[in-house]
């Protein structure tokens, strides 16, 4: 990685830890906010995402004062499943759709940058449900339908930020190359 990604990825990284201090709380221990994981994928691949997004949540878990209890599941959670749903739809709508660059924003940077959170959040309303965290049909009625809103707005911030970079920062995008999308070579 030369300076200018390994700028970009640092950041992505202080971009990302104040988009995550913004935040809100159904409950006690049950929080929303937005993600960011497909644009870290899309943009550095899954491996640099996924450390990039660990660093993100020490960072936020360091500003709340403590919740390392839960750290290791929030990494699990929100760095694993996210980086691993936004890399496998990339993979397979890579091999499904045409290369095109309207595919490549409309679908890779706003859709999946929906979907990504929308499985996030089902997963993790899963995963409070079946531990016993929540009641599941409390977490069904009260928590699950606001990941419904957070993906609009996080399909919005995805396509907006990666429309941006891919039209005046191409090479900043490492899932993105000119000849495949643009001049269909």
């Amino acid at each position: 990685m030369d300076s200018e990604q390994s700028n970009l990825w640092l950041g992505l990284i202080v971009a990302l830890v104040l988009l995550w201090t913004m935040k809100a709380s159904a409950q006690e221990g049950l929080s929303l906010h937005l993600l960011g994981a497909n644009v870290f994928t899309l943009v550095f691949g899954p491996h640099l995402a996924l450390v990039g997004l660990a660093v993100v949540l020490l960072c936020t878990s360091l500003n709340d004062g403590g919740a390392w209890f839960s750290y290791a599941a929030n990494a699990l959670l929100l760095a694993g499943v996210g980086v691993a749903l936004s890399h496998g739809l990339f993979r397979l709508l890579a091999v499904r759709l045409p290369r095109n660059y309207f595919v490549y924003i409309f679908v890779n940077a706003f859709l999946c940058g929906g979907a990504v959170i929308l499985g996030v959040g089902l997963v993790s309303t899963l995963l409070l449900g079946l531990g016993g965290a929540y009641p599941l049909l409390y977490l069904f009625e009260e928590y699950l339908p606001y990941f419904l809103l957070l993906a609009f707005s996080e399909a919005w911030l995805s396509g907006g930020v990666l429309t941006v970079f891919v039209i005046y920062r191409p090479h900043w995008v490492g899932s993105f190359d000119d000849a495949h999308y643009i001049f269909h070579k």
